[in-house]
C-alpha cells in the first residue's frame, strides 16, 4: 500500500506513558513522535513488552499520555471520555484476538450496529440495517451472517466482523494491533489482502502493529522499530529491510527463517542475552547490553533518532551498522 499524499491524518508528538508499581516507575512509551499520511500504512515492530500495544492505546485514546499529544487531521485530541468519543469517529482499532474482542452474547448484526447507536442516534432502524449489511458484504461476509453469534464463525470470519465494526463510523485511520497473530497462516493472507483492498478503495491509513517481519514487509509503506519504549529506527520499509542501520533491527531481520539457508547473506547477527527490565534500564543506550558494537559512549549517552544517509531513514545509534566500529572493549553490562 502506498501513501497517496502528504496530508497528515494522524500525528503524535513527544508521547510518554508511565506506570507506577510498588514504588517503581515503568516507562512504557518514551518520547515517541509519529506522522501518518492519508492512504499510508506505518508498521510498528518490536519484541513483546517493547510498548507497541501501549502506543496503540495512546493513539486510540484508550490511555492518557503523561506527556505529549496526538493530533487527528491537525486537531489535538481532547482528554477524558470526550477524547475517546470524539477521536473514535476518526480512529478505530482492530484488536489482536477475534475470540475475545467480540461480545459472545451479541449477534454479529448487533456488534456492527452498536457504533451507530452510540454516535448516530438519528439514523432510522432501516438505515442502520442497510449499513450493517453493506459493511458485512464489504469485508466478505453476507447479510444472513448478521443474525448469528461470534461462536458460529471461524477466527478469520470473526476478524472480518471486527474490521466491519471498525469501519462503521467511516474512520480515517485503523490501528491494527497484531490483527492476524491469532489466525492460521492461510487465513492471515486473506485478512492482509482485505486490509490492502480497503486501504485502496477507502483511502484508509493504518498503524499496523506486528512481530512478524514478513507480514510487515508485505503491508507497510514505512516501518518503525521499537525497543523498550523508544523508536530506534524508522524509514521506508524496503530501505529498512535491505539496509538496516540499527544493530537491533539487523538482528530482528537476521532471525527471520528463510526457506533456503544458502539465501542468507552470510553475516547474521543474532541477539544475545535477555531484554533488560524496563524497571531498571541500562544507562545510555538501552540496547548496549546486547550489542556487539557497543563502545564507552553507548553507556554514557543515549543516542537520538538521526538520519542515516537518507533523510527519510533514521536510527538511534552511535555506531550504525554501515559505519565501521573501532576495535576495543565494548560497553556491555
Amino acid at each position: 500500500m502506498t501513501g497517496n499524499g502528504e496530508e497528515a491524518v494522524l500525528s503524535a508528538e513527544g508521547l510518554v506513558k508511565r506506570y507506577r508499581t510498588r514504588g517503581q516507575t515503568l516507562t512504557a512509551v518514551d518520547n515517541i513522535d509519529l506522522h501518518l499520511r492519508r492512504g499510508e500504512t506505518l508498521g510498528i515492530v518490536g519484541e513483546s513488552g517493547c510498548g507497541k500495544s501501549t502506543l496503540a492505546r495512546l493513539l486510540m485514546g484508550l490511555e492518557q499520555p503523561d506527556a505529549g499529544h496526538v493530533e487527528i487531521a491537525g486537531r489535538t485530541m481532547p482528554r477524558g471520555r470526550r477524547r475517546f468519543l470524539e477521536s473514535s469517529r476518526n480512529v478505530q482499532m482492530v484488536f489482536q484476538d477475534p475470540y475475545t474482542s467480540l461480545n459472545p452474547r451479541m449477534t454479529v448484526g448487533d456488534i456492527v450496529r452498536e457504533p451507530f447507536e452510540i454516535h448516530d442516534k438519528r439514523m432510522s432502524r432501516a438505515q442502520r440495517e442497510e449499513r450493517v449489511v453493506d459493511l458485512l458484504e464489504r469485508v466478505g461476509l453476507n447479510a444472513d451472517h448478521r443474525n448469528r453469534y461470534p461462536s458460529e464463525f471461524s477466527g478469520g470470519q470473526r476478524q472480518r466482523v471486527g474490521i466491519a465494526r471498525a469501519l462503521a463510523l467511516e474512520p480515517r485511520v485503523l490501528i491494527c494491533d497484531e490483527p492476524v497473530a491469532a489466525l492460521d497462516v492461510s487465513v492471515q493472507a486473506q485478512v492482509i489482502n482485505l486490509l490492502s483492498d480497503l486501504s485502496r478503495d477507502l483511502g484508509l491509513s493504518y498503524v499496523f502493529i506486528a512481530h512478524d517481519l514478513s507480514i510487515m514487509r508485505q503491508i507497510s509503506d514505512r516501518i518503525a522499530v521499537m525497543y523498550l519504549g523508544r523508536i530506534v529506527e524508522s524509514g521506508p520499509v524496503d530501505e529498512v529491510f535491505d539496509r538496516p542501520a540499527h544493530p537491533y533491527t539487523r538482528a530482528l531481520i537476521d532471525a527471520v527463517p528463510v526457506p533456503d539457508p544458502l539465501q542468507r547473506r552470510g553475516a547474521e547477527k543474532l541477539l544475545q542475552g535477555d531484554v533488560p527490565s524496563p524497571l531498571k534500564l541500562p544507562s545510555g543506550c538501552a540496547f548496549r547490553t546486547r550489542c556487539d558494537r557497543a563502545q564507552a559512549v553507548c553507556a554514557s549517552e543515549r543516542p537520538d533518532l538521526a538520519a542515516t544517509g537518507s533523510t527519510n531513514h533514521a536510527a538511534a545509534c552511535h555506531f550504525p551498522v554501515d559505519i565501521p566500529v573501532r576495535s576495543g572493549a565494548g560497553a556491555g553490562g
